[in-house]
């Protein structure tokens, strides 16, 4: 069954369809029939519309959802900033860090666990493009940690939709619209504003985000693969209306704004939504159920082929990010180099493992828990001991991949890493690239006996040979 065997079981029940309109109703009857704002609301409930996009954005891209709950959002104290001295993840607005624009490859040894701390305090900025108060580019973090948010907590970031991609431990995962378990193996989106809190059934946790700053993630175009394969929307999972009824306690809810923390005080919980229908709503997706595509005759395809979720730039085809994975699949191209070429690219790449090994770097320095960053135009490729095994290897089909699971946050935008991702987190491997591909050899041998013919019919060509190709013109 092409799905992943979970060791910690599913508890909670879901929708299924990616950008379907979903509706949820944990009362029966909560939900408003035909109108959207009646005058009052079934059963005392508050109507609360949250707008995704602009009431103007396209029909095929116009994301709101209308809530029924017990009280409004706005019902809170006043944002105060919360730790600004130390809780910053947009770096260019401090003083004394910056980020760096390096042409670099960089390789980063497993980040570490960190039980001190709570969902909130363990985001770490790695690397990042853009300015989420223009809403332009993302960022790309490090997660790690080993507390449950406090129980009367909430979340959530202004800044961007948060692609969350668990390598080590279970998120359960409380947002106002419904509940959502994931674990390695999966991923989920939060979209910007909606709030969540998270505990941590299974102790410490680690993995890896991307923050979208601009647009939201939507399903790749298939063109001529047809009308299924890759991700299949069917399998997208949104959660459904779950609520409490608590109008007397005292939450603090905690916003991510401009990278900057701030906290609020209200006397009710956020967590009462009672009813919802809309386009815009948190989601998760197995990655086991990707329906992966390749060669059956030569030549390994662009990775683009293994795009999960994308995000478009103003130019078609072009993404602010990708986001890809590298799934268990077959190789069978005939007299083909089966890795992954060697490459250099207009986009970067930033590429991290959730568990086993990654065929293109079976060297062990990509490790699970790490990643990599090759930046615009950076020369990478599989390392030494991969292209000599690829390139004297039986072409038999051949499983790779097997109990492994490498993906990538790739984008147009030309990537900085924060001072933590460079010197902080103390992880960045000096020997990468020495280790990686300074150990490769030249292999070039001119035929014996040497002969370089420009000519025609075994002849040496002159200047003016009108016959020769290419034609020598006057």
């Amino acid at each position: 069954m092409p799905s992943s065997q979970f060791a910690h079981k599913e508890k909670y029940r879901y929708q299924n369809g990616f950008n379907s309109y979903h509706e949820s109703e944990a009362v029966e009857g909560a939900l408003p029939i035909g109108a959207n704002s009646p005058q009052k609301p079934p059963y005392g409930l508050y109507a609360e519309k949250l707008s995704g996009t602009a009431f103007t954005a396209p029909r095929h891209e116009n994301q709101q959802t209308w809530m029924y709950r017990v009280l409004p959002s706005c019902g809170h104290s006043n944002f105060e900033p919360r730790e600004s001295s130390t809780y910053n993840t947009n770096p260019e607005n401090k003083p004394y860090e910056k980020i760096h624009h390096i042409p670099n490859q960089l390789r980063w040894d497993p980040f570490d666990l960190d039980e001190t701390v709570d969902w909130v305090h363990s985001l770490h900025l790695v690397a990042g493009a853009g300015d989420p108060t223009m809403k332009q580019g993302l960022g790309m973090y490090i997660y790690a940690a080993g507390k449950s948010m406090d129980e009367k907590e909430a979340f959530y970031s202004a800044d961007g939709d948060f692609l969350i991609v668990p390598q080590h431990g279970v998120l359960d995962i409380r947002t106002e619209l419904g509940r959502l378990l994931v674990r390695p193996n999966e991923i989920c989106v939060i979209p910007r504003g909606i709030k969540y809190r998270v505990d941590l059934p299974q102790g410490p946790v680690r993995g890896y985000i991307l923050e979208l700053y601009q647009g939201h993630f939507q399903l790749p175009e298939l063109g001529p693969i047809g009308s299924n394969c890759l991700a299949n929307a069917r399998d997208f999972q949104a959660p459904i209306a779950d609520f409490d009824e608590d109008t007397e306690t005292e939450w603090h809810v905690l916003c991510k704004f401009a990278g900057h923390l701030f906290s609020a005080r209200q006397g009710h919980t956020p967590f009462d939504v009672v009813a919802w229908h809309g386009l815009y709503y948190p989601y998760k997706y197995d990655l086991g159920r990707f329906n992966t595509m390749g060669s059956v005759s030569f030549d390994h395809p662009d990775p683009s082929i293994y795009t999960v979720l994308t995000a478009q730039s103003d130019h078609p085809g072009t993404a602010v990010a990708d986001f890809v994975i590298f799934p268990p699949r077959w190789l069978v191209a005939e007299d083909t180099f089966r890795p992954p070429w060697y490459h250099r690219n207009t986009m970067s790449e930033f590429m991290g493992l959730i568990q086993g090994q990654y065929d293109a770097k079976t060297g062990g320095g990509f490790q699970p828990a790490g990643a990599s960053l090759h930046n615009v135009m950076a020369g990478h490729g599989p390392d030494a001991s991969t292209h000599e095994k690829a390139s004297n290897a039986e072409l038999q089909p051949h499983k790779v991949g097997e109990g492994s699971m490498a993906f990538m946050f790739e984008s147009c935008l030309m990537v900085g890493v924060t001072d933590w991702g460079l010197k902080k987190c103390k992880k960045v491997q000096e020997g990468y690239n020495a280790e990686s591909w300074e150990p490769l050899k030249p292999h070039f041998k001119r035929p014996t006996p040497a002969k370089i013919d420009n000519g025609v019919d075994g002849k040496d060509g002159v200047i003016g040979d009108k016959a020769q190709v290419p034609h020598w013109t006057s």
